[in-house]
């Protein structure tokens, strides 16, 4: 998969192309219906397939204060799209600039000049351009001057008649219901950062942990304990992880990660990983000693392993 980040990276004679358009937070269920129509019109038709999605959220721009936590890095998105199969990416920097695209510039500028795009698909309430002034009736007539057709795609429902949406995947990580938000992804939830120096209050416990730093990308589950997996160089490894700021201590920062592997101990410090939760075991506990937090630790590990069928050394 190629991977454009900026318009003039793209070849001249890079088209035609069948193309979509979107955020694509977290590569969901809903996501992945769309990009496997989009490839088999492209295969179809003899065209290259392409997603154009963003470098943030729009509503970072517009109204920062009421933009969405992410789903995923842009990264790890990228990562997501590489698996569908798809021709290319271009993701576009939404800055003011971008904002103020008035609709037919953006589709002459972007889907025409640039990806010389034949068919376009989108969702029924796809907005574009400035103020969202774009629409799929707007898209459409100008695809009839341009030379494109519009394909609007039906929203993916796989359960209690509502449609998959990165919404609904974090009004679940919200609750701590991560099984389910894989259900909707199409893949586990995740957190990507750098492992930094803690407290280092897990190793005297005899559970030393990777903690994650605070810049970490990825929608953070709620306060718990989970199963998952920590994955780093290549390497995939069972994970005790804890979510939260352990109110059995204080001074603990607010949604801290950290990550007790089983049967290992690797020095992960500096080293980008990325936890996958698979998972709930608990909730957060105050406990009243360092003596029932230790147990609790120890049957924390037994139900991680059934949950991941790992089996004790």
């Amino acid at each position: 998969m190629k991977v454009f980040r900026d318009l003039t990276e793209v070849p001249l004679d890079f088209g035609p192309s069948a193309v979509t358009i979107g955020k694509f937070d977290g590569v969901h269920a809903g996501h992945r219906g769309v990009i496997e129509g989009l490839r088999g019109i492209a295969a179809e038709r003899g065209l290259r397939s392409v997603v154009v999605t963003f470098d943030r959220h729009p509503l970072h721009v517009i109204a920062p204060g009421k933009a969405p936590v992410a789903l995923t890095g842009i990264e790890k998105k990228l990562d997501l799209l590489a698996e569908t199969g798809i021709d290319a990416v271009l993701v576009l920097t939404f800055d003011r600039l971008l904002s103020a695209l008035e609709p037919e510039s953006f589709v002459r500028s972007i889907l025409c000049a640039t990806l010389d795009a034949k068919v376009v698909l989108v969702g029924d309430d796809f907005r574009y351009g400035h103020r969202g002034a774009g629409t799929v009736e707007t898209l459409t007539a100008q695809g009839r001057v341009e030379g494109f057709e519009v394909v609007a795609i039906d929203d993916v429902m796989p359960c209690e008649g509502r449609r998959a949406s990165s919404t609904w995947i974090r009004e679940l990580l919200a609750d701590g219901r991560v099984d389910a938000a894989a259900d909707l992804l199409g893949h586990n939830a995740s957190v990507r950062g750098t492992v930094v120096h803690g407290a280092k209050r897990g190793r005297e416990l005899g559970f030393p942990t990777a903690n994650l730093s605070p810049e970490s990308t990825g929608y953070i589950p709620a306060d718990g304990v989970y199963a998952g997996w920590l994955h780093s160089e290549g390497e995939r490894y069972p994970a005790a992880i804890s979510v939260g700021n352990n109110p059995t201590f204080d001074g603990v920062p607010q949604k801290q990660v950290e990550a007790f592997l089983l049967d290992q101990d690797i020095d992960l410090y500096d080293r980008e990983v990325e936890v996958c939760f698979v998972e709930r075991v608990r909730g957060m506990v105050a406990y009243a000693g360092i003596d029932p937090l230790i147990a609790q630790m120890h049957d924390d590990v037994v139900r991680v392993r059934e949950i991941l069928n790992v089996p004790a050394p």
